[in-house]
């Protein structure tokens, strides 16, 4: 980064914003901590931009949290990690206000726009039939995870929610100057109560907890935004190709983890399953009661008046109403009857009533399309009077809300490890007398038992059987996910994810443990089953041979004749975590890519459609980035009308936490779903295979590089251990894993959100870069026709542009200045040097690589929303780094008192919040 602020112009209300919210803040924390608090804090901020502006050495900041007392320093750590979210708000204000400029100078719509996609679908001029047969079982569908690093509370986010609704509020209304003084008062109102909130929880997390969670962005955005952007998206591309009906069902529908995933977490239970599928149930019904209830209340046109159809004359006297000051009100009568039929509906699969819910002793809805059948009548019957206006307006957002949520909400995914699967079945099959060894099997034995057994409805255990705790753990999980499908429809949990899936009995085995639970029914020689069966591909040696394994399944004749039921669809995830930790940035990207290039050849010799589901964290190291970008990266074919996509940590916070911007989010989703989908976005051409062959060439290269660091190292660990505060992220009440899937000290063991999360801390950011520099240097070897032969894949392809664009906003996050202030804390010198050498070293050398490639001096000259928070924000997060280290420094040494604990959590929590992608 440069010294001087980019866009100065353009930025300066978004610094006013800054200096508003922080002059806030910082007479908050003199009136509430005293002067000493205040001036440590103020001489922090002060010495924090000397030290961006090179007058003085970072050593010299250092000095001033030596020894410092815990008591002190904590409001110092609460006044930095305020005002980092406080200065989150200020930019995703900023970015709103900049989109508003653009549209009202009639600029074009930017990219990542719905508005940009519909004009570059139009300069297309595409045939209807192929566009209606790529957008055949189109959906996108963010799916939210239950392992964030996002640590906000529920009361945080509400105070946050009101000082963006004050900012707006003070930008677009003309006030005078008691007005604003007002609007002031009520910021300083909000920040006190932001100050004298707690930040982070004193006990961890439950899976309960988490199910909360990820429900709250629902009430935050999801149930307002998705709807109507369905809506609106299938009537524009059915206006563009009316010959055919597009987009029969709603193509954004949201998924989540949350309480099925059980990889490595102990404390999914069956009850858990049923907790996670009920609540959300819960929260789309109470939310339809809702809007009913408000309906009734709004449409109150007499019989008097205008003339109703004869459906909606049914309803209203389906009701029951009759006789009551009601006669002359037959729409009230008739959206009170479907009230109480989906009151019905509700007592037979909640647990629970909702608050608007009416009993009236009718009969329940089956399905959610019995619901909107009787509000299209009522529709009808609006219209046919005149009264569009009052259609188009709650009734219509009611409509495609059932449309798009059900009775079930989102999606729950079931997720577990192949070795359990193979553990369970074991059992199964030796107290069925199928097998008294099945472990001790070959792989093609293993296959033939297995579809033999998915032919059969012969069951495998009884209701007295007894087995292990494991066993009996996991057919309680699948059947609680049969209930949940029976009561609440087979969108409630559509997928079963296959961790660590290297082979086809690993398929076959969770597709017996469906069949188990009365998921999967044999039939008679046509197995069907509601839920799909999803291997995932998670290191790099797997996404190898990722095809070869699909292809195999498929010549499964019983497998094969699953995926048929299923309309020929089979979806594959793609794990971005754990192929980076196993051989670095670039290996772990290009890995990916050849997987999808392999699978999408392998799905058009099969004859089935393939959906990818792409395992990305928020860090860039965990397959982060911006979306929009990441999916236009895409090979061809592997974004066929169909993307699932993981959010994770703050990185959900940051898209979903309020209605504007999470509409932008979903929009640059389905923006570059349907561009990837419709429109030729690789670019390479005929050049395609000695682009790939170069890639190739780098990418055992990097992994090589990345190999001797993390792999070959000899005290590589213990480093990695002792510079970051991985061992403390343990502590941190984020979620309901365990740090590692293991009691390990290896780094294969290690979870990726600590692996990745650490680094992050430390600032190195290592997941995401290390080993890319010293591959294009040994590439390149001083040939300038190579450098200009990267140089023109970086202007070409999408993929290469993306990977090295991402990299730079990491590189330009990481500080190597303050990474060696942790690397101080390893206590064996020889070993320190040795390490954080070859990190500062490859670090150059990447930064180096990338300007000779790219031509920029700048490494966030391509993102400026990056470079405008780097520059506004990034001296604020000197002093967490460095009170981080100070409190490391005296945790380790033996001062456990539970607030130096505490202290160190805090300034984890700052900075989680003030790099935003993370974890």
């Amino acid at each position: 980064m440069t010294s001087t602020d980019p866009g100065r112009a353009a930025t300066e209300p978004l610094r006013e914003d800054i200096r508003l919210l922080g002059g806030i803040l910082g007479q908050i924390v003199h009136d509430q901590e005293g002067e000493d608090v205040f001036a440590l804090v103020e001489k922090a901020r002060v010495e924090s931009f000397r030290v961006r502006r090179s007058e003085i050495d970072r050593a010299e900041l250092a000095t001033l949290f030596d020894g410092i007392e815990i008591g002190k320093a904590i409001p110092v750590i609460r006044a930095f990690s305020h005002f980092s979210l406080l200065a989150n708000l200020a930019e995703d204000i900023h970015r709103d206000r900049r989109r508003s400029i653009h549209i009202r100078a009639g600029e074009p719509p930017q990219d990542s726009s719905l508005a940009a996609t519909y004009a570059k679908l139009d300069a297309a001029q595409l045939d209807s039939s192929r566009v209606a047969d790529l957008l055949t079982d189109a959906l996108v569908a963010p799916v939210i995870t239950a392992h964030p690093t996002e640590t906000r509370r529920r009361t945080i986010f509400e105070v946050q929610s009101r000082i963006t609704e004050l900012m707006r509020f003070r930008e677009r209304t003309e006030l005078d100057d008691d007005e604003t003084a007002e609007v002031d008062r009520q910021l300083r109102r909000q920040i006190i109560t932001l100050w004298q909130t707690a930040l982070i929880r004193l006990s961890r997390l439950r899976i309960q907890d988490e199910i909360e969670v990820g429900l709250r962005y629902f009430h935050l955005s999801l149930l307002e935004v998705i709807p109507r952007i369905n809506a609106q998206v299938r009537d524009e591309l059915r206006r563009r190709w009316p010959d055919v009906n597009l987009l029969e069902q709603p193509i954004l529908r949201p998924g989540s983890w949350i309480g099925g995933d059980r990889d490595g977490n102990p404390f999914v239970t069956a009850e858990v399953v049923h907790n996670a599928t009920h609540r959300a149930a819960f929260v789309a019904i109470e939310h339809h009661l809702a809007e009913l209830s408000k309906l009734e209340q709004e449409l109150s046109m007499s019989a008097r008046l205008v003339t109703i159809s004869y459906a909606v004359q049914e309803l209203a006297e389906a009701s029951g109403d009759s006789g009551s000051n009601r006669d002359d009100e037959p729409y009230r009568q008739a959206v009170r009857c479907v009230r109480g039929r989906l009151t019905a509906t509700a007592e037979q699969i909640l647990d629970k009533l909702p608050a608007d819910a009416v009993s009236l002793g009718l009969e329940p809805y089956e399905t959610p399309q019995q619901a909107l059948n009787d509000l299209d009548a009522i529709d009808t019957s609006l219209r046919g009077h005149g009264d569009a206006i009052l259609a188009d307006d709650r009734l219509a957002a009611l409509r495609w809300s059932i449309e798009t949520f059900g009775f079930h909400l989102s999606s729950l995914d079931l997720r577990q490890n192949s070795e359990i699967h193979e553990e369970v079945v074991a059992e199964l099959f030796a107290w069925a007398g199928v097998h008294p060894d099945y472990r001790s099997l070959p792989e093609d034995e293993r296959v033939e038992l297995l579809a033999q057994e998915l032919a059969t409805r012969r069951p495998l255990s009884s209701p007295d059987a007894e087995f292990s705790e494991l066993t009996t753990k996991e057919l309680a999980i699948t059947r609680a996910a049969a209930l949940a499908v029976r009561t609440l429809g087979p969108r409630s949990v559509p997928n079963y994810i296959i961790s660590m899936c290297t082979s086809v009995s690993d398929l076959l085995e969770a597709s017996v443990l469906l069949k188990e639970a009365g998921i999967l029914d044999p039939g008679s020689g046509t197995p069907t089953s509601s839920v799909g069966v999803v291997p995932l591909f998670e290191t790099i040696e797997d996404l190898q041979q990722g095809a070869a394994t699909l292809l195999a399944a498929l010549d499964v004749p019983v497998y094969r004749a699953l995926v048929s039921s299923r309309g020929d669809n089979q979806e594959v995830m793609l794990g971005y975590s754990d192929s980076n930790k196993d051989g670095g940035y670039l290996a772990a990207n290009w890995a990916l890519y050849r997987a999808e290039l392999d699978l999408v050849d392998a799905a058009r010799k099969s004859g089935i459609r393939l959906r990818l589901f792409h395992g990305r964290g928020g860090a860039v190291g965990r397959g982060g980035g911006p979306s929009y970008e990441a999916i236009l990266a895409q090979p061809v074919g592997a974004v066929t009308g169909s993307l699932r996509i993981t959010e994770q940590g703050e990185v959900i916070a940051a898209k979903y936490a309020e209605p504007r911007i999470a509409r932008r989010n979903l929009e640059s989703l389905l923006a570059a779903t349907l561009e990837s989908t419709l429109l030729d976005v690789e670019g390479l051409g005929a050049a395609a295979e000695p682009a790939y062959a170069i890639l190739d060439d780098l990418a055992e290269r990097a992994r090589r590089a990345y190999g001797e660091l993390v792999h070959k190292t000899p005290g590589f660990v213990e480093y990695f251990r002792m510079s970051t505060p991985v061992a403390e992220i343990g502590e941190l009440n984020i979620g309901s894993r365990p740090a590692s899937r293991k009691p390990t000290n290896s780094v294969y063991d290690l979870r990726a959100i600590p692996w990745v999360m650490s680094w992050s801390q430390s600032r190195v950011m290592l997941p995401g870069w290390y080993g890319v520099g010293t591959a294009f240097e040994e590439w390149v070897d001083g040939d300038a026709d190579k450098l200009a032969q990267l140089a023109d894949l970086n202007e070409r392809w999408p993929f290469f542009r993306t990977v090295l664009s991402n990299m730079a906003m990491v590189i330009a996050k990481s500080d190597l200045g303050l990474a060696a202030r942790y690397a101080e804390l390893v206590p064996d010198v020889e070993l320190r040097n040795k390490v954080f050498g070859m990190i500062s070293d490859e670090h150059a050398k990447t930064i180096r690589m990338y300007k000779a490639i790219t031509g920029a001096d700048d490494l966030l000259a391509d993102n400026p929303a990056v470079a405008r928070s780097v520059f506004n924000r990034f001296p604020y997060l000197e002093p967490l780094n460095h009170l981080q280290v100070e409190l490391l420094r005296q945790f380790r040494a033996g001062d456990d008192r539970e607030l130096v604990k505490r202290g160190i959590l805090l300034t984890m929590n700052g900075l989680a919040t003030a790099l935003r992608n993370s974890g």
